[in-house]
């Protein structure tokens, strides 16, 4: 296999991610490959096991738009142009899988925190796009690390 010609980062928008955009970026710099951004919403009824008896539209409709808001900054930013800016509803662990294999990247590029133990077992994202990637998946170290 030759050089990566498409690179996707899947990004949370938290602080973690402007290191996994200085990694992904730098790819992309040195394979002269397109870079994508993507970034998925979490459905309310999945964060809180849908127990909850209420109309969570007008709320998951606000998330939404600050979301969007916040990743057009993020990738605008990084020079990275609004068609290649994804932003989906769903687990994470599925959308970046399903938007790489959608838009033909050969790389996907997201952050790890490095958990152990229980954290580890019960999943990470980086775990679970790693294991349903249709191409090479990076997992860039992000957080305080911990000292033992």
């Amino acid at each position: 296999m030759g050089a990566y010609q498409h690179i996707l980062m899947g990004v949370d928008l938290t602080k973690d991610s402007q290191q996994v955009a200085s990694r992904a970026v730098a790819l992309a710099t040195s394979f002269n490959a397109r870079l994508s951004c993507a970034h998925v919403i979490e459905p309310l009824s999945l964060a809180y096991g849908g127990d909850i008896p209420m109309d969570l539209t007008t709320i998951q409709e606000q998330i939404q738009k600050t979301a969007k808001v916040h990743l057009h900054e993020f990738a605008t930013q990084l020079g990275i142009s609004e068609e290649n800016q994804h932003l989906t509803f769903g687990r994470p662990e599925t959308e970046i899988d399903a938007i790489a294999a959608e838009i033909g990247a050969d790389l996907i590029v997201v952050g790890s925190h490095g958990r152990h133990g229980i954290a580890l077992i019960l999943g990470s994202t980086a775990n679970g796009v790693l294991h349903g990637a249709p191409c090479d998946v990076l997992a860039v170290r992000v957080g305080l690390q911990e000292s033992s």
